[in-house]
């Protein structure tokens, strides 16, 4: 896992006259937090919640105490506001952490601008933002001038003729990209409207261990990157991502800067998100590519050492079988001990070059150099064979034909996180969807937070319980949890419908039963579906048999870019949504446009998965079911994510179908239920019908389905 994550958004310009840049916030009483919080809902135009207040006080409770806390704050609870609010009354330093750059843009361009100026009567300062992001978010000055090394070993080349010309696709991008650095004031990809792809920004950007260094490059002090770290250091709230986080927690990489809070926004997805920071590939490609960067520099039997061995990985990898890796077998072991050593070689021989002061070679040796030890510390990470780590052989089409590789994720991330997240500021984790099967442990242990360090949900006169230990020694971070609730009526607007009548779902995903019911439901819908399916391949064989049958437009993820689709979907009502994962997760349309939220069936992660079921292989040797922990709590996470895509406002109304009867008829099928929103219950697939047409018959004028040709 590399250090990419060194840079910031600019704070926000804000006038701290008042109490002086380097003053010392004044904690304010939590008795004043409901008058706070009622300041910045007025601010924002928002509604007052009994949730938010309870979750608002809640937080502020915990900093006052020193410990940590999970908040299930339903959607429509305005729970940004009820942790941003105690936060900046507490006076110290916070971290916020999400998950989606949607969020984050909310946070710093709406959310903590109003409430900064709603508190500042009583805060008596006007409080300082910044977003922390990687370095490769921003675009690198030398790159955009001087241009990119070649990974052909010739040095720097301009990226606009090798890529097509300034009429190719690609060129076009970076002579864009470069017209752009002149006019952008932050250099933040994000900024830049409409984007570029992938291949032609990575061009223009570096990650940080390919940065020259502020004091070695010629643009150091023009650097986006390097102002926005500098501006970013007064701030007093710093917004930044799980990725970010996973890297400060387990690597122990100063990236963030010190504070006395951290709020974990989205909190559902941060076991996955550190999961993923924490996952390493070696690849064919990779080890080619650093042959080529280190051609130039690198002593001639070092490179030629490293290509022998990538020829060999590469012939083992081309019949390799795909599946988990108990133990590397000897001629796989000897292949990646030859691809350690010789990237250590290259390593010793460009910091022989470096030594030599040959300075306008920096940004190849630079790119040679992060290309090197990423691949020395993947190999040897590798050969390590650690019990705590899973390998495992993955052939997919990403770098060309049924390329194989080696991937290492950990086994588990819960430890690490305790370690590395709780000891030296209070933790608030929060999220829609923190309690599965009607209880917050599951995810608790999964973050790090073990049930027998579980405090009462209320505080008592009294309560402050002693320091706890985990195992001999190893400090226990106390928690509670809470449910704030939601401030809609699910029973009201919404019904849960499971098709029991439906055969259990089997690995083909041409279900005929399946699909008749879908069309049934859409029909008396008038459109308006988002269907969520657990595999890509589902979605294709849905679109398409609903394409012939009905007259409805159906939008399937991958046809365009999802925010186009998404669009598209909540524009026309009469429309229908068909995706995967990110759909799960992702959709946030209220109103007519989405009163139907079908799920194909339960999401249960593929047995063949080799990370999953090693998971669920090490919590039964642990005595524990290995099922419910990984495979059923994986699935009713989803679920739940789900089934909140149908009410996102107070006046939504529709039905969440489930085409899979596992949920009503398996023993496990109330532990998805309960996991979902509080929703009217029912496997009456008339009685759904009848209440699908009410709906559609009182929804707004929609436009007229065009017949498909």
């Amino acid at each position: 896992m590399t250090n990419d994550s060194e840079s910031q958004l600019p704070a926000e310009d804000a006038d701290r006259s008042d109490s002086g840049a380097d003053a010392p916030a004044e904690a304010v009483p939590r008795t004043r937090i409901p008058e706070l919080l009622h300041a910045a809902v007025a601010a924002v135009g928002g509604v007052e919640r009994p949730g938010q207040l309870r979750m608002a006080e809640a937080v502020a409770d915990a900093v006052d105490h020193g410990e940590h806390l999970l908040v299930q704050a339903g959607t429509g609870t305005g729970k940004s506001l009820a942790y941003l609010v105690p936060a900046l009354a507490h006076g110290d330093r916070v971290v916020v952490a999400t998950a989606t750059l949607a969020l984050q843009r909310q946070l710093v361009e709406r959310d903590l601008p109003r409430t900064v100026e709603a508190l500042h009567p009583v805060l008596r300062r006007r409080p300082l933002f910044a977003m922390l992001k990687g370095r490769s978010n921003y675009l690198c000055l030398h790159r955009a001038n001087e241009g990119t090394p070649s990974d052909e070993g010739e040095g720097l080349f301009d990226p606009v003729e090798a890529m097509g010309g300034p009429t190719g696709k690609l060129g076009k991008e970076v002579l864009r990209l470069r017209d752009w650095a002149d006019e952008t004031e932050t250099g933040d990809r994000d900024d830049m409207t409409p984007g570029v792809s992938d291949k032609a920004w990575a061009q223009l950007s570096v990650t940080s261990k390919e940065c020259l260094g502020a004091t070695r490059c010629a643009y150091g002090q023009e650097c986006f990157a390097e102002k926005a770290r500098e501006r970013a250091k007064l701030a007093d709230v710093v917004v930044t991502n799980h990725a970010m986080l996973a890297i400060d927690a387990i690597e122990g990489a100063p990236v963030l800067p010190e504070h006395g809070l951290l709020i974990v926004d989205e909190a559902h997805e941060l076991v996955n998100r550190v999961t993923g920071a924490a996952t390493a590939e070696l690849t064919v490609g990779a080890v080619n590519r650093t042959v080529k960067r280190a051609a130039r520099l690198a002593n001639e039997k070092a490179v030629d050492a490293l290509q022998a061995a990538a020829e060999n990985y590469h012939g083992l990898m081309e019949t390799a079988q795909p599946g988990r890796v108990e133990e590397l077998p000897e001629y796989l072991g000897y292949a990646v001990t030859a691809i350690r050593d010789a990237s250590r070689q290259v390593i010793t021989s460009l910091g022989e070059t470096r030594d030599k002061g040959l300075s306008d070679e920096d940004a190849v040796r630079k790119q040679a150099m992060a290309s090197a030890e990423a691949l020395h510390e993947t190999a040897d990470r590798l050969l390590q064979d650690s019990e705590y780590d899973v390998v495992w052989i993955e052939r997919s089409d990403r770098f060309g034909p049924g390329t194989a590789s080696l991937r290492v994720a950990p086994l588990s991330v819960s430890g690490l996180l305790r370690e590395g997240l709780y000891k030296e500021r209070s933790v608030v984790l929060t999220s829609a969807t923190l309690k599965l099967g009607g209880d917050f442990n599951g995810v608790a242990g999964s973050v790090g937070l073990p049930s027998e360090a579980r405090l009462p949900d209320v505080r008592t006169p009294g309560d402050s319980p002693e320091p706890a230990a985990f195992g001999d020694d190893e400090p226990v971070p106390h928690w509670r949890g809470i449910d704030v609730g939601s401030p809609f009526k699910y029973p009201k607007q919404g019904i849960l419908y499971v098709a029991k009548h439906l055969a259990d779902p089997g690995r083909d995903p041409e279900r005929p039963d399946m699909l008749d019911e879908l069309a049934d439901l859409i029909g008396a819908a008038g459109g308006r579906t988002l269907g969520l399916f657990s595999s890509m391949r589902g979605a294709q064989t849905a679109a398409e048999a609903m394409r012939e049958r009905l007259d409805h437009r159906i939008l399937l993820q991958g046809e365009d870019t999802l925010g186009e689709l998404i669009r598209e979907f909540a524009s026309d009502a009469t429309s229908c949504l068909f995706g995967t994962l990110s759909l799960w997760q992702g959709v946030d349309v209220p109103g007519s446009a989405c009163q139907l939220v079908v799920m194909d069936r339960i999401p249960f992660p593929r047995p063949d998965d080799p990370l999953m079921s090693a998971r669920q292989k090490d919590v039964e040797q642990r005595g524990g079911n290995g099922f419910m922990a990984v495979a059923a709590t994986h699935a009713a996470l989803l679920m739940a994510q789900g089934a909140g895509r149908l009410v996102r406002a107070a006046d939504d109304r529709g039905v969440v179908a489930v085409l899979d009867p596992r949920v009503e008829t398996k023993r496990y099928g109330g532990f998805f239920r309960s996991s979902m929103p509080e929703f009217w219950y029912t496997t009456d697939r008339n009685q759904v019908r009848r209440s699908l047409a009410s709906i559609d018959a009182s929804a707004a004028p929609v436009r007229p389905v065009v017949k498909r040709g």
